[in-house]
């Protein structure tokens, strides 16, 4: 994604016709690769660099810390859609505390009336994961894995 980033989406055409990687995939698969460059082109410059920072974190992620991730993710997907949104800005808050602290907060009587002991779990999990930091010094919640 970084390397087509700034290009339009003719130029991310003939670029990806010269990588020999691509020219490697199945004709699916470049399909695939070149609907993802085309809506990554599409979006604004901001959720574009969110993006490829998740990629860059994702890549240099151990393979235990990348299970440990997507079963995050997964746990995540089994909270209910309009609960989500409130627990990703939980998963965001907590991530800039200290961990002692994460934890007194996930314990608090607050948070226990707020959200399931499954939500809670999974903020647990996710606090756990080692993100970077973004730029206003918070790490980022669990997103979906990039492969």
């Amino acid at each position: 994604m970084r390397r087509y980033k700034g290009l339009p989406p003719k130029e991310q055409d003939r670029a990806l016709q010269n990588d020999p990687g691509f020219r490697r995939m199945t004709s699916e698969q470049q399909k695939r690769l070149r609907q993802q460059l085309h809506y990554f082109a599409s979006l604004p410059p901001q959720e574009q660099q969110r993006i490829v920072d998740n990629m860059d974190r994702w890549a240099h992620l151990t393979p235990e810390q990348k299970h440990q991730a997507r079963e995050v993710f997964g746990r995540m997907q089994h909270i209910l859609p309009e609960r989500r949104p409130m627990v990703r800005t939980a998963i965001r808050n907590l991530s800039a505390m200290p961990p002692e602290r994460r934890e007194e907060v996930i314990n608090s009587n607050r948070f226990q009336k707020m959200f399931s002991p499954e939500e809670r779990e999974v903020m647990r999990a996710a606090v756990r994961l080692p993100l970077a930091p973004q730029e206003n010094g918070r790490a980022e919640e669990p997103a979906a894995p990039e492969e």
